[in-house]
């Protein structure tokens, strides 16, 4: 089933005041909405605030929303800009996530104790070095590297040029890397 074609179609519905068609919304986008806050803020009960709150700008904005242009698209501006003012009104960088542990374990056929210990070591550095960056440099790692969007995808997400996307991408991994080499 094509899912632009059904989204519109609940959003259509939606925008005529059907709260179920917009329920159906929400539960498609919930998951990849809280990971997205996670990836931000770095806190799972913040980022279950700020993807609610989200739904609920969204909501009360439904009727703006042009249909044929992706619902995800849309939803996560309103989502980032939370999460940003979030990291503002806060003033401190998110704490490194332990959703990172999954996608920076190293994979290794043997059982060598030492083996896992290193990896234990390399993921505590890579947390570290992520809860490091700032807001914008994690986002686009996260989007690329751990949620798997393509350049186009994130570039239409972040509303920039693809130009900028591969730089944003390059100067960001380059601290990480940077900061890898500083911690060792």
């Amino acid at each position: 089933m094509n899912t632009a074609l059904n989204d519109d179609d609940l959003i259509l519905r939606a925008q005529r005041g059907e709260k179920e068609a917009y329920g159906l919304l929400v539960r498609a986008y919930m998951q990849p909405a809280y990971y997205s806050a996670l990836a931000l803020v770095g806190s799972h009960d913040e980022a279950m605030d700020l993807s609610q709150q989200a739904f609920i700008r969204a909501w009360m904005a439904i009727r703006k929303f042009e249909v044929g242009r992706r619902f995800f698209t849309w939803y996560y501006r309103i989502l980032r800009n939370l999460c940003l003012n979030r990291l503002r009104d806060r003033a401190v960088q998110a704490a490194p996530m332990a959703m990172f542990d999954h996608a920076i374990d190293v994979a290794d056929e043997t059982q060598d104790p030492s083996a896992e210990a290193d990896r234990a070591l390399l993921r505590e550095r890579v947390r570290k070095a992520l809860g490091m960056l700032r807001p914008e440099e994690r986002e686009i790692i996260v989007l690329r590297d751990f949620d798997g969007h393509s350049y186009a995808e994130i570039a239409e997400l972040l509303e920039c040029p693809l130009g900028t996307v591969m730089s944003r991408l390059y100067y960001a991994r380059k601290h990480v890397k940077d900061m890898l080499e500083d911690l060792s």
